[in-house]
């Protein structure tokens, strides 16, 4: 092994997207008056020390906006975006508009209604539902059909009666039995496998129609079927169906099983649906253990422990470090497959019950929100009730859907140039670097040094020649390089694209990078980016 170089070449860039790419086009003065959509507005309180009410808001003005009116007396002005204008480009002015000085507040113009209560004649037995302020979170949305859930499990009922509106024309795809049908099977004591049905039900149940339970998201459904009929399965369809979710663009991939141990399979197709931009939520794990199982455990994926309706933790849920929030997952009442010991509707308890709910709340994010994969994970934790549970139990808290789909999201990053300072707030800087290896046990070391004093998390991300297998290694809080045996995270795949993702990154020492031939020569690329 190469001693250590110096640190990463600071070559940093600017990407015009998100608010960025909305502030370029602003400082326009106010077009004709707009078609009248209330949905599509966004209200702008300005400072008294403005020298204008309009002016500040005409200096953050984007392209295809207008100024529709200005409120003197509580002094702020209503921005009409034309009709249907997506969520996200609406939330991303929202964030330039805040950055002017002079502006207090902006704010979508929010519909009000009674508050909400589904017509579900179950959802009286749904407390799990109450703890999470699901209707009041209903009040300002149930969710979008635009918005994909994958639900990787046993098979689902996807004709059942309070699922069939929500599920796609084609529901999935039988990794387990290698068809193109995700049904469920039957399970050895003849009950339908309805672990899968109960899954589904918890994220995406037919709100307000009438009939059985009441889902967290109003979302579209698709369904991977990776474990048979007795509840197991393999690692390999595991892989397979989160590889295929990603391919179906699937914003969030719920997986409510798990194992002891960590695949190399399973962690390779759980990277590459993350840069895909899929957001995985999984099981904690139900062994009463100190350590989460896995997929939860890689840090690609949002972990889910388990508390009662009372925000008690529950006895079997597994706890640790890696927990990032907690959800109800006690005697939770959804959908069961059709015939189960003669019901359409059951409560079980376990984690798998937990985590379908965090991805019902992060669905409900996107739809209100126009987030991404990143923002919609750091505003799932960001807005959690944090109770008198331990991190190690509670991650950074209880979901709360309420509090998720009122509360505007942090700005979600964009790389700024090297040199602006550190810090936390919203900000990213990427890092890049290119050599080359002469074989099998070349090898180069580097030392990163952070940027911000506590960031978010770091992303190393290696791209390699075709025809070479360069391995990635890493060591987080060791100041020393990493080597295959010695790596705190490790990357290995069959070809020379790597990419590992560290959360809240141990930032004692630098971080260590190792870029390793197990095969052939060629040239590579190493970049970190690190998300205050």
């Amino acid at each position: 092994m190469s001693t250590v170089t110096d640190d990463l070449s600071r070559r940093g860039f600017l990407q015009a997207t998100g608010a960025a790419a909305a502030a370029a086009t602003v400082g326009r003065a106010s077009a004709a008056t707009p078609e009248v959509s209330k949905a599509d507005q966004v209200l702008v309180g300005v400072s008294a020390a403005a020298d204008s009410l309009r002016g500040p808001v005409e200096d953050t003005l984007p392209e295809p906006a207008a100024i529709l009116d200005a409120d003197e007396t509580l002094r702020y002005v209503t921005v009409q975006f034309p009709p249907d204008t997506p969520t996200g480009i609406e939330h991303d002015y929202v964030q330039t508009a805040e950055s002017h000085e002079m502006v207090r507040y902006a704010e979508r113009n929010r519909q009000q209604r009674p508050s909400f209560e589904p017509s579900d004649p179950l959802r009286s037995t749904q407390d799990s539902l109450d703890l999470i302020n699901a209707n009041a979170a209903f009040d300002t949305t149930l969710g979008s059909s635009d918005v994909r859930i994958a639900v990787i499990d046993t098979g689902v009922d996807y004709d059942h009666e309070d699922l069939a509106a929500n599920v796609r024309s084609n529901p999935g795809k039988d990794f387990a039995d290698g068809d193109d049908d995700p049904i469920n099977g039957t399970s050895d004591n003849g009950q339908p496998q309805t672990h899968g049905t109960h899954v589904a039900g918890i994220a995406g149940a037919v709100t307000d129609n009438g009939t059985g339970v009441t889902g967290v998201s109003q979302s579209e459904l698709i369904f991977g079927r990776a474990l048979g009929a007795d509840g197991s399965g393999f690692g390999s369809d595991v892989a397979d169906a989160i590889k295929w979710a990603a391919n179906q663009n699937a914003d969030i991939i719920n997986l409510s099983l798990g194992s002891p141990s960590a695949s190399t399979v399973e962690r390779n197709a759980v990277q590459y649906a993350h840069n895909e931009g899929s957001l995985l939520i999984a099981a904690a794990g139900n062994d009463d253990n100190d350590s989460v199982g896995f997929p939860a455990g890689y840090d690609q994926v949002v972990a889910v422990s388990a508390v009662d309706s009372d925000g008690n933790l529950a006895r079997f849920t597994n706890t640790g470090s890696q927990v990032e929030v907690a959800a109800p997952g006690v005697g939770y009442n959804s959908t069961v497959a059709e015939g189960y010991f003669g019901n359409k509707y059951y409560p079980k308890s376990g984690t798998s019950m937990s985590s379908p709910c965090a991805a019902g709340v992060a669905a409900l994010i996107i739809a209100q929100h126009g987030t991404n994969r990143a923002t919609t994970r750091k505003h799932l934790r960001e807005t959690a009730n944090d109770t008198d549970l331990s991190t190690d139990e509670e991650g950074a808290g209880i979901i709360d859907a309420q509090a998720a789909v009122e509360t505007t999201p942090s700005a979600t990053p964009t790389p700024t140039p090297p040199g602006s300072g550190g810090g936390n707030g919203g900000r990213q800087t990427t890092d890049t670097v290119s050599s080359d290896l002469s074989g099998f046990s070349d090898s180069d070391c580097y030392a990163y040094s952070f940027s911000f004093d506590d960031p978010a998390s770091v992303d190393v991300q290696l791209t390699g020649d075709d025809g070479t297998d360069f391995d990635l290694y890493v060591n987080d809080g060791e100041a020393d390089c990493p080597t295959n045996d010695t790596a705190t995270k490790r990357f290995v795949s069959t070809d020379s694209n790597e990419s590992l993702t560290i959360q809240n990154p141990d930032t004692s020492t630098r971080l260590y990078v190792t870029v390793d031939s197990y095969a052939r020569s060629g040239n590579y690329t190493l970049s970190v980016t690190e998300t205050g």
